[in-house]
């Protein structure tokens, strides 16, 4: 456990220091549609994805390692509450259409990232070790 603790609290420090550094390279205020964020959290979907489909069917993969990549560096690295501040600040600033496509936008590209990234990761970790994972352990 304290193990899982310290992978996650060194994933956190990481995902945080990519989010910021993407946040300061496409900067937007509260009325302007937030493309930092979008681009982070479909990116962070498609990512888990992968790791989800190609790592976490590995065997002997220790949990800390888990922890430490999917809560710990895309759990900070993603947020849905960023999304909403996004939402909110073009809202105030009367920007409803854009607020709406972007929320629709992150929910339909972050689902699809997803799914990619857990199709693709199952496909290469069948390539990379087709004696360890059954056949049957697809996604």
């Amino acid at each position: 456990m304290p193990r899982d603790l310290a992978a996650v609290f060194v994933g956190g420090l990481i995902g945080t220091a990519l989010r910021l550094s993407i946040d300061a390279a496409l900067p937007h205020s509260g009325g302007q549609f937030p493309w930092s964020t979008l681009i982070i959290n479909v990116l962070g979907a498609l990512v888990l994805g992968l790791l989800v489909g190609m790592l976490w069917k590995r065997p002997g993969l220790p949990h800390w390692v888990r922890a430490g990549l999917g809560a710990g560096v895309l759990g900070s690295f993603t947020t849905f509450s960023a999304v909403m501040v996004s939402v909110v600040g073009m809202g105030a600033a009367d920007a409803v259409g854009p607020a709406s496509v972007y929320l629709v936008a992150s929910l339909v590209l972050g689902l699809a990232a997803a799914f990619a990234g857990l199709r693709l990761g199952s496909t290469l970790a069948h390539l990379m070790m087709p004696g360890e994972i059954q056949e049957g352990d697809t996604l």
